[in-house]
């Protein structure tokens, strides 16, 4: 495996643990030490999450529906800030799959016990099996924890 092989599927194991999910051929990525956090993160940032959805092929206006209808409100409800949601426009494939969206949360703890109570909530769960009744709506989600830097006007 060269390089470049390596650092990719290092990258997919960081991404897929991050989100719960085993990753394929993990025993076949070497160990890394864990990157020191950067000295330009700033010091009163909060944590931003930006996740990625992958919809079911033909699903996508599905997902939208259901985040439109059910889980912006939830998300407010267990104190989730929204930053914003967007839909890739280029290219093709990402256009005709994806979500992307950004959550701010006060601190990590805060980010833990939101997704905890989102999660739990029955409404959540009612929401969700109602919008798969005909199959799943998401392939897969990738989750990136990120903090602002000290000369970003966003914290």
């Amino acid at each position: 495996m060269n390089q470049l092989a390596m650092r990719h599927a290092a990258a997919s194991a960081l991404v897929l643990c991050a989100i719960g999910l085993p990753s394929r051929g993990a025993a076949q990525t070497p160990s890394a030490p864990p990157a020191a956090p950067s000295p330009s993160i700033a010091k009163d940032s909060r944590t931003f999450e930006l996740r990625t959805y992958y919809a079911t092929p033909g699903k996508l206006e599905e997902l939208h529906a259901r985040f439109r209808n059910h889980t912006i409100r939830l998300f407010k409800k267990h104190g989730m800030t929204i930053v914003g949601f967007w839909a890739p426009t280029a290219p093709a494939d990402a256009a005709a799959n994806t979500l992307v969206y950004v959550l701010a949360y006060p601190s990590d703890q805060a980010r833990e016990a939101a997704w905890k109570g989102f999660n739990t909530d029955p409404e959540w769960i009612a929401a969700r099996d109602a919008s798969e009744r005909n199959g799943k709506i998401v392939a897969r989600v990738e989750s990136v924890m990120m903090k602002a830097t000290d000369y970003s006007d966003l914290k």
